[in-house]
């Protein structure tokens, strides 16, 4: 339960706000000028604020849409990522985010007019390329999980449906799927999961559903005729992954329609260095933050002959199951060839 929302002037009239206020009729309401004031400020625990996070409503004023990475395909042409939220419901040990923010807790920018402004700007600069735009929901949060209170894809799906030549990727782990499954599927969004063996899931997902559920999802969306993506990203290299990881793809590829599937990636852990130090100092024991790792070009990730091998075996089993133009891998390492 949230007991306290900070909601910034410029937001307090939007119905949205006061949408989204009528859920937390006891909580605390401090209007405040700027979410910095509360997100951004000094002497902050993360782990502690964590445990019960409060609610920022705001709005998201410049750079609402930003390039990503070259390497990050899914097949399309131009990619794009947006977040309409800063901080995820879950608590995954490799989440970059308790390495990249000072806060845990949840900012939630209400101006969904503006992103769709500026998605639909974008979109138009590429109309006429070979391959459609890609935008990524879902890197500074998750896509679904918060949708209950956010009403972010049932939003974004009806205006969105019209950018042209364009897909909209929504990545997730969550089970919140009923906007989904009360509406029609459109033909340019995906609905991209995040998925981890059983051991993974358990250990190190914290808060995030079980594989079994995620699956269960999946299985309910494909039959509603929605795009999927799974994402195998972290792979988490650990005494025996490799067998955890062939038993969760013939596990996902026994309950999906492979001919179905839109992509599959892979990636290994990696982290910025200011990240890695951050997080280590949160679990300084866990030993995912020291099993295997290798500093490069100010980025923390596995040894080459680590990441390599999990790549392209993992790719490779993914690659029985599915045609190798859909499986993309994202190698850390630089001027390493992407796998197809």
């Amino acid at each position: 339960m949230v007991e306290n929302v900070y909601i910034e002037k410029a937001v307090w009239d939007q119905p949205r706000t006061q949408q989204i206020l009528k859920r937390y009729p006891k909580a605390n309401q401090v209007v405040i000028d700027h979410y910095g004031e509360i997100f951004n400020a000094h002497n902050q625990n993360f782990r502690l604020q964590k445990r019960n996070p409060a609610l920022i409503l705001a709005a998201k004023q410049n750079k609402r849409v930003l390039e990503t990475p070259s390497q990050y395909e899914t097949g399309g042409g131009a990619h794009y990522y947006f977040s309409h939220m800063l901080n995820c419901v879950y608590d995954c040990r490799y989440c970059f985010l308790q390495g990249m923010l000072r806060s845990a807790n949840y900012l939630l920018f209400v101006n969904y007019e503006d992103f769709v402004e500026d998605l639909t700007s974008i979109a138009r600069q590429h109309e006429h390329d070979q391959k459609p735009t890609w935008f990524f929901s879902g890197y500074d949060c998750d896509s679904l999980a918060y949708e209950p209170v956010s009403q972010f894809a049932s939003y974004f799906l009806e205006h969105c449906e019209a950018l042209p030549n364009a897909v909209l990727e929504l990545r997730t782990k969550s089970t919140q799927i009923r906007s989904l499954l009360n509406c029609s599927s459109r033909p340019n969004v995906v609905v991209a999961y995040s998925l981890a063996p059983e051991p993974v899931a358990e250990s190190i997902e914290h808060g995030a559903p079980s594989l079994k559920k995620r699956l269960a999802a999946l299985e309910k969306l494909q039959q509603h005729g929605w795009r999927i993506g799974l994402r195998f990203d972290p792979i988490v290299w650990y005494d025996n992954y490799l067998r955890d990881y062939q038993a969760m793809i013939e596990q996902v590829f026994t309950v999906l329609d492979a001919d179905k599937i839109d992509s599959v990636t892979l990636g290994g852990f990696r982290l910025p260095k200011p990240f890695y130090k951050n997080m280590r100092k949160l679990y300084p024991e866990h030993w995912m933050f020291y099993a295997g790792l290798n500093e490069q070009h100010g980025q923390l990730q596995y040894r080459k002959d680590i990441e390599m091998k999990a790549l392209e075996s993992i790719g490779a089993y993914c690659r029985q199951f599915m045609p190798s133009q859909k499986v993309f891998s994202y190698p850390s390492y630089e001027n390493e060839p992407t796998t197809h």
